[in-house]
């Protein structure tokens, strides 16, 4: 396995996006089945229930037919710590002759797993890590172009709303709209998507109570509907800790201090989690703050003393945004 593009005897594909995983590992299998025959030289084993010893035996064994063998082991991050430490021993000197490839959702960097591939090679671990939410609709375009259909802004972000960040079940939406519309040869819209595409992603609750702290009642009302695994009393929870954030955020530009530094010191948190606190806090006043937080107390005790708690919740959350 010498040279500059030779295969090395070890990879590890880590990340969570699962499109990317299988992508790489597809690339792998497809270099090595060009070396013999790959039905053969391949052991598959599930990093939940291998044995650490199976994973070494198999990757000791000589190919047939080949010059290669490949040993994939999927979920490898679930791997106990007995069977981790027989694979990172047997790494220290691998076969030449197999090619072990690792596949993870989340292997931490201080592992040793993680050290033991990471010197085999400089491209020995693959870095399959998801892009951020706000970037995922430019790659969902990009991905559109590769089965041969084309869409504007407003589709891909649409797509990911509906299904999620999930890039496997995003290719395989995109799989569908490329047949129903692969012939049209214009940009697919918002209304394409919605009538091709069922709803299977929850938003998160982050969303809501950012676009709440943005007093920004119409995307709140579009995404109230979306949680059905989030109760009002979680939501109610989570908006007067957000309230709590904002009246501090409020207190220190009075006193001179803004910015996301001084609230991040403040409230113990990273500063990226406070970025648009500042933003969000000059769009209340700080009355209008205060009198969120007690009618939140007010509302909560409604909520558990007979009223439905999610008509209870609606009506207050309203009553709050409005300015």
């Amino acid at each position: 396995m010498a040279g500059k593009d030779a295969l090395l005897s070890a990879y590890l594909i880590n990340g969570e996006d699962e499109l990317k995983r299988e992508t790489v590992l597809k690339r792998l299998r497809a270099r090595i089945a060009k070396l013999g025959d790959i039905d053969f030289n391949c052991d598959s084993f599930d990093g939940e229930t291998a044995s650490g010893v199976d994973i070494v035996s198999a990757c000791n064994t000589m190919p047939f037919a080949s010059d290669v063998r490949l040993v994939v082991v999927s979920a490898a991050d679930a791997l106990k710590k007995a069977d981790a430490d027989a694979v990172t021993a047997y790494l220290a000197s691998p076969s030449p002759t197999t090619v072990l490839c690792l596949v993870a959702r989340k292997l931490a960097k201080n592992t040793r797993l993680y050290k033991a591939v990471a010197a085999v090679g400089p491209r020995a671990v693959i870095d399959c890590a998801p892009v951020k939410k706000y970037e995922l609709a430019r790659n969902v375009r990009a991905m559109a172009v590769t089965h041969g259909i084309t869409m504007d802004d407003a589709a891909a972000q649409r797509l990911v709303d509906l299904v999620g960040e999930n890039t496997v079940r995003i290719d395989a939406e995109l799989k569908k709209l490329a047949v129903a519309h692969g012939e049209d040869g214009r940009p697919l819209g918002p209304a394409d998507v919605d009538a091709m595409v069922a709803r299977t992603a929850e938003a998160k609750p982050w969303e809501f109570t950012d676009a709440f702290a943005a007093r920004d009642i119409a995307t709140c009302v579009r995404l109230l509907p979306k949680m059905e695994s989030t109760s009002s009393y979680a939501l109610i929870g989570m908006c007067t800790t957000r309230i709590r954030e904002l009246i501090c955020a409020h207190a220190l530009a009075a006193r001179g201090e803004s910015g996301a530094k001084p609230l991040a010191a403040h409230l113990k948190v990273p500063e990226w989690r406070v970025k648009n606190h500042g933003s969000w806090a000059r769009r209340w006043k700080a009355s209008e703050l205060r009198r969120a937080l007690s009618s939140a107390r007010d509302c909560e005790q409604a909520m558990k003393t007979g009223a439905d708690p999610d008509a209870a919740f609606l009506e207050w959350m309203l009553a709050t945004l409005r300015r």
